[in-house]
């Protein structure tokens, strides 16, 4: 019987590519978890927006996608969640396109005294001012995603700090304020992203918890199932003022959270104040 013989070189070698294989899944299952959301995903046949923006992806005919996970190490992460222990969620809702239920949603946090955090685009900022107005005037909390809602990996540090300050530049005339906070368009980030918008003084958010309100057979009552039993202190939840059933299901889980000994409050209230790090998982923490 022939015995091949294994040399010290092709163990290492082997060994080498088991180790790469297995950290692109490790990866690839972080970031993953954004899978499930679809940011600003129109419901209807709204007209594309008036501004015209190159490289704006606005209107109803924009496709359907899951969040790609993006090639590079993840050395920086946004926030996901808070490290609290006082019982405090945010509740943020993204808005690209139309604007059909955002009236709902206000009266809705009217009725129940709560504040969110509503990230914006530049084309609903332009389309809608008077919209932008009354949420700022309820007192949510405004934060930005982007001017034209690009792909942010795609494009250079310049154009991603101009996405950045002329979604700004729009803004202050409407609310006599600039943004703080940057929601992603898509939820996508790379370590290029997150290195860039906060060199330009902006936290990135994301969220730990995801209605998928895009998906229009997602039922209200699953929805409530996905959400209720995930709520825990410093959490962050992603609607969208578009999104399916959200009539149906935001009194339902405000209630139920308010029910929970839960307050909701706005992002920038949720974050912890001083010296701060965010850990593997997208928490943020005091620092040690």
């Amino acid at each position: 019987m022939k015995i091949m013989v294994i040399s010290k070189k092709t163990l290492i070698w082997a060994a080498t590519v088991l180790l790469v294989i297995v950290a692109a899944i490790a990866f690839a299952v972080f970031s993953g978890r954004d899978s499930g959301a679809e940011p600003d995903r129109p419901t209807g046949g709204k007209p594309q927006s008036s501004l015209n923006l190159p490289g704006s992806a606005t209107g109803s005919g924009v496709e359907q996608y899951e969040l790609e996970v993006l090639a590079g190490l993840m050395k920086e992460l946004p926030v996901y969640s808070v490290s609290r222990s006082d019982k405090r969620i945010a509740l943020t809702i993204d808005a690209a396109w139309e604007d059909d239920k955002t009236d709902f949603i206000l009266d809705t946090l009217k009725e129940y005294n709560i504040k969110a955090t509503f990230f914006l685009c530049g084309f609903w900022v332009n389309d809608y001012p008077d919209k932008v107005k009354a949420i700022s005037d309820a007192g949510h909390e405004i934060g930005n995603h982007s001017l034209t809602h690009p792909h942010m990996s795609k494009l250079s540090p310049e154009q991603m700090k101009s996405e950045l300050s002329q979604f700004d530049d729009l803004l202050e005339p409407i609310i006599g304020r600039r943004t703080k906070l940057f929601r992603a368009p898509y939820g996508e980030y790379d370590d290029r992203v997150i290195k860039t918008v906060r060199e330009a003084g902006y936290e990135v958010i994301q969220w730990n918890i995801d209605t998928v309100d895009w998906k229009p057979e997602r039922s209200a009552q699953t929805i409530l199932d996905t959400v209720l039993p995930k709520l825990s202190d410093g959490s962050i939840i992603l609607c969208h003022n578009n999104g399916y059933k959200i009539e149906q299901y935001l009194p339902t889980l405000i209630e139920s959270a308010l029910a929970q000994g839960y307050s909701f409050v706005t992002v920038s209230d949720l974050l912890l104040d001083g010296e701060t790090l965010i850990d593997v998982n997208g928490v943020q923490k005091p620092a040690q």
